[in-house]
């Protein structure tokens, strides 16, 4: 197939897990001709009736020209597979899983071997793909120039936040919204557990929760005031000392209902470890900086 006779430009999709298929046909219904390659070649060859365009390696996906994405197991694996592809003149999009240092390493070898690089952190599931009022989207971070030159295309799939030259940086966001997305799916579990052997309608009970849960998703923003002035004490209502001697009921309360609070006490810990360096008049802010202490 000739790229010239083309509309829309080519994607080459290499690694066609859940995520990485869920693409190929996002970029596929939207009439871009797909390169795709998989090391297990079934998957691969499973879009073809879908019009994809089925490479043998992924060296071979490659010369087939446009915009590379790699939606591979680990990074690890993005190495393996590229070692044999010619990537002078690319612009490489690596949708793998991996840290900031990971996508700043694989940015330095892309630019190495020729290549324009743009490092992706995925804040979706599969079934959001090509479903905008999903809400889905993606971190882009590296050569901007190369973003700029893809966006068209990668807008596609999902819904595009760059988020600056770094090529880390998609990884960071990525991975501090799903920590936060941990935190919070830990006090979830914490709360229905305290109320799961008692007569509590439990779909009601979610709903206060949710309500109670977005609610206090404003203190994100208070957070980030505060450890930008660096005044952790103005306007503060529910002090470190107050929530630390909370924080005896709510270890007792699991207690008594057989729960036990190993999901919470790490971050109770920390708040007692601040309060007891003479901080009792801040918020919990400083717990950060206890975090972040070298």
């Amino acid at each position: 197939m000739n790229d010239d006779t083309l509309d829309k430009p080519r994607v080459t999709v290499l690694g066609l897990g859940a995520m990485g298929t869920a693409l190929a046909r996002t970029w596929l219904a939207a009439g871009h001709p797909v390169t795709v390659w998989n090391r297990t070649a079934a998957r691969a060859e499973a879009l073809a009736p879908e019009g994809a365009d089925v490479a043998a390696t992924a060296a071979e996906a490659v010369s087939a020209g446009g915009v590379v994405v790699t939606c591979l197991w680990d990074d690890a694996s993005v190495g393996a597979s590229l070692s044999g592809a010619d990537l002078r003149g690319r612009d490489l999009v690596d949708l793998t899983t991996g840290t900031p240092a990971q996508a700043r390493e694989r940015a330095a070898w892309a630019r190495e071997r020729g290549a324009r690089f743009v490092s992706g952190g995925i804040m979706a599931v599969p079934p959001m793909v090509g479903v905008p009022e999903a809400g889905g989207y993606v971190f882009y971070g590296g050569s901007r120039a190369a973003f700029e030159a893809a966006e068209a295309v990668l807008s596609v799939p999902l819904a595009t936040r760059y988020v600056g030259e770094d090529a880390g940086f998609a990884a960071l966001y990525d991975v501090a919204l799903l920590s936060a997305m941990t935190g919070m799916l830990g006090g979830i579990a914490q709360a229905f557990a305290l109320v799961r052997r008692e007569d509590v309608p439990l779909e009601d009970f979610a709903g206060l929760l949710t309500e109670w849960l977005v609610a206090m998703s404003g203190s994100a923003t208070a957070t980030a005031e505060r450890l930008t002035t660096g005044d952790y004490t103005s306007g503060v209502v529910s002090n470190l000392a107050m929530m630390v001697a909370g924080n005896a009921t709510l270890r007792r309360t699991a207690e008594e209902q057989g729960v036990g609070s190993a999901l919470l006490d790490p971050y109770m810990d920390l708040m007692a470890r601040r309060l007891a360096q003479g901080h009792g008049e801040e918020d919990g802010t400083g717990v950060v900086d206890l975090l972040t202490a070298r």
